[in-house]
């Protein structure tokens, strides 16, 4: 889901007063602002997944790892260890399903008092297997390399999210639970009790026949979902340019996108193929010809998909007594209601709206001088005329900077950075069995201590997930087995003689998704499965990704790995500080844009879906946020698979972005990555998982709640001094 670069839009059912869409810094294009974590899109709630990271070690923080008899749990063993194909995924997710009937029946076997050894522990082994069952189910229904086994993956995910429901509307595991005693330990005692309000939420403590409905809608959300996202994944729309029309195309593209025997150019909707044309083409036909094909994907397909998602929510939001399913989503997050979100959204509002617009009226001026008598902006236009803007006012070509982002150096450089400011180390290793043949694997490592593995699936390919997300293939728990995770993205390259060069904006992605990925690893060291890091309440998952963003804006970091991919020179610090400061410019509209996201997943959520205009709503909200010219035929609602993980939280961005920047600001600028602030940050937010409230991870680090101020310095600084950053690289 994912990332900055594109012009935002919002607005209703809060009530907002009524300006592109996309956070500065993520892949520029047809995305919403940033990429999911793909356990968010899991709609039943549970205390593991609720769905779509001073030289002292780190484990001496961790509540369970002391000590040398604390061995490197044994190998976890993956459903394509026996090959990836639908009967070994098959055999594998049953063997899981199995485990957890066995851990239950232990549970339920209890005689006498009931203790977290006798009654959580098999709990969080049942958990353990489900949501690892799921995680890896649906990796595999994103990404199988065919068809058949990718069907075979969703109808197994269904299988196994049906298993995790009825766990948690199983009155006697509930009843168990809460006879176990208040644990002394804190964060056995908040998983606990974290447990048993999801329960509580689930409507465990209905009459049978209710709790049969509520099994019956939950089922029919998951499978609902699931087939929402696959039409999109399938659907790949086609655009047939003529040679002529590819003018301000960078030349590695117009290598790799040679006309065929009638001198057509395919051009798909897959974002390595699309993004390109709408920033820098020049030919104003073919850019609304592939943004109207980009924002149809999905149209109609997705129309009676979502409004059944949307019935199903509703009516199940209704049983458990809630008004709408946002008042039921949001009870147990951090922002809690509604009513609470609209007051954040008007905070916002109120600190963006104001520069945003003069970002917009700078940017419909500059395009006037071309196109007199021009009244707005088409919004298929935006990004290219964005670009153009800051070549002009900035003397910054995005173009220009390509060359020193070649796929393989940003890969190195950001696990490098990685591993300094999370003071861990991440080794590539070989001869590792995955699901294609293009995924790299890694092992992170503290010392001599393996902390886990992660996966990259880094490039396109037919029927691959075509988002930029991090996807959870296993749980950590101590002493038991290391939690592995995985990025799947879409980025150039991945074939022969191509060296990948990324937008700036594509590494800021990368940056993002790997900060899941250290949350995931790094917050999946503890006692049980239930502590893990994306267990965290569902509103805070995007902050620590967030953060991670902030460092490209570093130069001491960017020369680590910013180098030309033909001549090795490094990226010149007169060239980065005019990178920098165009990438200022944009800020307060995007944030504008995100509280269009933020809109239509709260209107999808609240109105009535039986009766809702999708197309009327999604346009009323564009226009709330937006100055630029809504275009008839925008469709993007229909693949805008936030709607399925994140439901009526999208505003998890914004949230998580003040949160972040609030983060980020506590870093010394002059020594970014070598200052302790790094392994402050991981012993106080990433390490402890979910063993303690995300409120209270934030207080911990900050020493406070947070505040806007961070972020509106942030948010403001086009209008301020050029920026400075630290100069010492790694």
């Amino acid at each position: 889901m994912l990332g900055p670069g594109e012009p935002r839009a919002s607005g209703s059912a809060l009530e907002l007063r009524p300006c592109l869409y996309g956070p500065a810094g993520v892949p520029e294009g047809l995305l919403p602002p940033y990429a999911r974590i793909c356990e968010e899109s899991f709609v039943f709630r549970s205390p593991l997944i609720r769905l779509c990271l001073p030289v002292l070690s780190a484990l001496a923080l961790l509540p369970q790892a002391a000590g040398a008899a604390d061995a490197t749990p044994p190998p976890y063993q993956h459903a394509w260890d026996s090959g990836a194909t639908p009967a070994a995924l098959e055999t594998w997710v049953y063997g899981k399903l199995k485990r957890a009937d066995e851990a239950i029946a232990k549970l339920n076997a209890v005689q006498g008092a009931r203790t977290v050894d006798n009654t959580l522990a098999p709990y969080d082994e049942a958990l353990t297997a489900l949501v690892d069952a799921q995680a890896e189910s649906q990796l595999l229904y994103g990404v199988g390399a065919t068809k058949e086994l990718r069907d075979k993956a969703q109808a197994l995910t269904q299988s196994a999210s049906a298993a995790l429901t009825a766990l948690n509307l199983n009155p006697q595991v509930y009843k168990a639970l809460s006879a176990v005693p208040t644990p002394q330990e804190p964060g056995t005692r908040h998983y606990l009790e974290r447990t048993l309000l999801e329960y509580r939420l689930a409507g465990v403590d209905r009459d049978e026949a209710t709790r049969a409905k509520i099994k019956e809608l939950q089922d029919k959300i998951t499978e609902r979902g699931l087939t929402f996202e696959r039409t999109v994944h399938d659907d790949v729309r086609t655009v047939l340019a003529g040679k002529g029309q590819l003018e301000g195309l960078p030349p590695d593209y117009l290598a790799s996108h040679k006309p065929d025997a009638s001198g057509k150019v395919k051009i798909t909707t897959d974002p390595p193929d699309a993004n390109p044309v709408l920033k820098f083409g020049s030919n104003e036909a073919l850019r609304h010809e592939v943004w109207l094909a980009a924002h149809s994907v999905g149209f109609p397909a997705n129309t009676e998909t979502l409004r059944s998602l949307l019935q199903a929510r509703e009516e199940l939001a209704h049983l458990l007594g809630y008004g709408t399913w946002a008042d039921y989503t949001m009870a147990d997050l951090m922002m809690q209601s509604p009513a609470k979100l609209g007051e954040f959204v008007k905070q916002v509002d109120a600190a963006s709206r104001d520069p945003g617009q003069r970002e917009d009226a700078a940017l419909l001026k500059f395009v006037q001088e071309k196109q007199p008598g021009l009244k707005k902006i088409s919004a298929a236009d935006v990004r290219y005329w964005q670009e153009q803007y800051r070549r002009t006012r900035f003397n910054f070509d995005s173009q220009s900077v390509r060359p020193y982002f070649p796929f393989a150096q940003v890969e190195k450089g950001v696990i490098e950075t990685a591993s300094h400011l999370f003071h861990v180390q991440i080794r590539p290793v070989t001869g590792v069995k995955t699901w294609h043949p293009s995924v790299t694997t890694y092992e992170v490592f503290d010392g001599p201590v393996k902390l886990g593995t992660i996966y990259l699936d880094m490039h396109s390919r037919e029927g691959k997930d075509k988002w930029f997300s991090t996807w959870p293939v296993n749980v950590g728990v101590h002493g038991r087995q290391l939690p592995g995770g995985a990025l799947v993205c879409n980025f150039p390259g991945g074939t022969p003689g191509d060296p990948g060069l990324m937008q700036y904006g594509d590494v800021v992605v990368f940056l993002h998704e790997f900060g899941h990925l250290m949350h995931h690893i790094i917050g999946g060291q503890n006692r049980f499965s239930g502590e893990g890091a994306f267990n965290v309440e569902g509103d805070f998952v995007e902050a620590p990704s967030q953060m991670l963003e902030e460092f490209f804006h570093d130069y001491g970091v960017l020369t680590g790995f910013a180098r030309h991919y033909q001549t090795g020179e490094v990226l010149p610090r007169e060239t980065y500080e005019r990178m920098t400061r165009a990438d200022t410019y944009g800020r307060a509209s995007d944030q504008q844009r995100q509280l269009m996201f933020t809109a239509i997943s709260l209107d999808f959520h609240t109105l009535k879906p039986g009766s809702l205009d999708f197309d009327k709503v999604y346009q009323r909200d564009f226009e709330a946020y937006n100055t630029t010219a809504y275009v008839p035929g925008d469709h993007f609602w229909a693949s805008f698979t936030h709607l399925n993980g994140y439901s009526a939280n999208y505003y998890t961005y914004v949230f998580d972005k003040v949160i972040a920047l609030d983060f980020f600001a506590q870093f010394d600028p002059q020594n970014l990555i070598g200052g302790p602030t790094g392994m402050r940050y991981r012993q106080q937010v990433l390490a402890p998982g979910a063993s303690r409230p995300a409120a209270t991870l934030v207080h911990d680090f900050l020493g406070r709640d947070t505040n806007l101020e961070a972020y509106k310095r942030w948010m403001l600084q086009e209008f301020a001094a050029p920026a400075t950053a630290s100069s010492s690289a790694h």
